[in-house]
């Protein structure tokens, strides 16, 4: 039911950076705004189906859940820097990029049962409805039975 849609841009300094690496491969290219994917889930409770995205140093406010074109979006933008200090040296890492999932929505669903919530780095997106009335329902058939056949 979900599709990954990753918005990859290419790196306008690749080129640049490229005999760098050739010379100190420990010398990782500069990825202005690069793209990530988080993982993510589909699962069914009861009539509704809840979407959890894994986006850790992600904020609420860096978070949107859109729907567009029959289709549940959830984009957004990670800034993640932490330091700690290590034999007398501030060592810094620096994680930052943009995401986008995207995944197929029933055309009867609307924006009204759409919810979604946050917590300890887990978006929880819960669509309600999308499984009511998927239940095969057996159609009763009326008729004779055949003749039987004698050998």
């Amino acid at each position: 039911m979900s599709y990954l849609v990753a918005s990859r841009r290419r790196d306008p300094l690749a080129e640049w950076f490229s005999p760098f690496r050739t010379v100190f491969p420990a010398v990782p290219p500069a990825r202005a705004n690069a793209a990530w994917s988080p993982s993510a889930e589909v699962v069914r409770e009861g009539d509704d189906a809840l979407v959890r995205v894994e986006v850790p140093g992600v904020t609420p406010e860096d978070i949107t859940v859109e729907v567009a074109d029959g289709r549940l979006v959830v984009s957004g933008e990670r800034r993640d820097e932490r330091a700690e200090e290590q034999d007398g040296r501030t060592v810094r890492e620096i994680r930052y990029g943009t995401f986008r999932r995207s995944f197929a929505l029933p055309a009867r669903i609307g924006q009204d049962a759409i919810s979604a919530s946050y917590d300890a780095g887990v978006l929880t997106v819960k669509v309600a409805g999308v499984y009511a009335g998927s239940e095969p329902v057996r159609i009763p058939v009326s008729g004779t039975a055949p003749a039987a056949v004698e050998a």
